[in-house]
């Protein structure tokens, strides 16, 4: 039985329907998650899942938001049910998708037509019309960031502030050719991407908002750990064929850029003494393939392509 049973069942009760589920009419089981408390619950005629959120998370994550955004996600058709949650607590249950694998890089690599999948999925929600509360903006959040680590007892890696500095010209090229603002998930870990075979369910709103969809697409290039050829199969699944020169550019800016905001986020929650993961290493290894993304001889070109549009 769970560590956490009896919060787990406590979150549970809130739900409708699920007022009296005890302990014994239940299998509980821990599923992974970085800064959460995520359980699946199975009942006799149910499956569902109880997320609690971590401590700390109230100062960078709105819940409220969170809410609103993955009721949008599930008429979007991308991500399951919400049955129950509460703005205030944080605490979100929701229904459980039945046959599906929680992806990793190693999964996407040797599940056929993985890359797809997610393409096509991603190419569902930002084609939605869908709206979502929120706007990202990885410049702004950036900078938000900073603020919040200023407050902290932690440093920053050598020469992050020179990168910021450098990435001045990539915010410029962007600001040229704005793309219409899209619902995007904003935070596409491989484990939020569950996969039955034949389709992507996505999962995890709470960094979400409206922002530039290829943001999506070059964030996940990077969770998955994609190589040039799985990149232009997810490519291809998202644009319909071939991107031009100035959708690959994007994708690829975008890849250094989710780079350089988790290296903030991992060093908040290094800061904040998460120990689910050695948030020190986590952030200082994105910091060095931000990096040497940005100090490759084609990214310039990549740049530059996005200027002219």
């Amino acid at each position: 039985m769970s560590e956490h049973t009896t919060q787990v069942i406590a979150a549970l009760n809130n739900a409708p329907g699920f007022e009296n589920v005890t302990a014994q009419d239940c299998t509980i089981t821990r599923l992974g998650g970085l800064t959460n408390i995520v359980h699946r619950v199975d009942m006799r005629d149910h499956s569902v899942i109880v997320r609690i959120p971590g401590t700390g998370t109230e100062k960078y994550i709105d819940r409220a938001v969170e809410i609103v955004n993955s009721q949008a996600a599930h008429a979007a058709g991308v991500s399951p049910e919400v049955l129950w949650a509460d703005a205030a607590s944080g605490i979100m249950i929701s229904r459980t998708i039945p046959d599906i694998v929680t992806m990793t890089p190693a999964l996407f690599a040797s599940r056929a037509g993985a890359p797809a999948r997610a393409g096509a999925a991603l190419a569902k929600l930002h084609t939605s019309g869908e709206t979502f509360e929120f706007q990202f903006d990885v410049f702004a959040m950036i900078d938000d960031y900073l603020l919040i680590l200023g407050t902290k007892d932690v440093i920053l890696p050598d020469g992050y502030h020179e990168i910021v500095a450098a990435a001045a010209p990539v915010k410029e090229a962007l600001a040229a050719n704005p793309a219409p603002l899209a619902p995007c998930h904003c935070d596409p870990l491989c484990e939020n991407f569950l996969d039955d075979g034949e389709r992507m369910w996505i999962v995890d709103w709470e960094y979400s908002g409206m922002n530039d969809p290829l943001w999506d697409v070059g964030d996940l290039s990077v969770e998955a750990e994609l190589t040039p050829a799985q990149d232009m199969e997810l490519m291809r699944a998202y644009f319909g064929g071939d991107p031009s020169a100035a959708q690959h550019g994007r994708v690829v800016i975008y890849k250094a850029m989710c780079d350089l905001l988790w290296t903030l986020w991992g060093l908040i929650q290094f800061a904040d003494g998460n120990t689910v993961e050695d948030f020190w290493a986590y952030a200082t290894g994105r910091f060095d393939r931000c990096k040497a993304l940005m100090n490759d001889p084609q990214f310039e070109a990549h740049v530059a392509a996005v200027r002219k549009g």
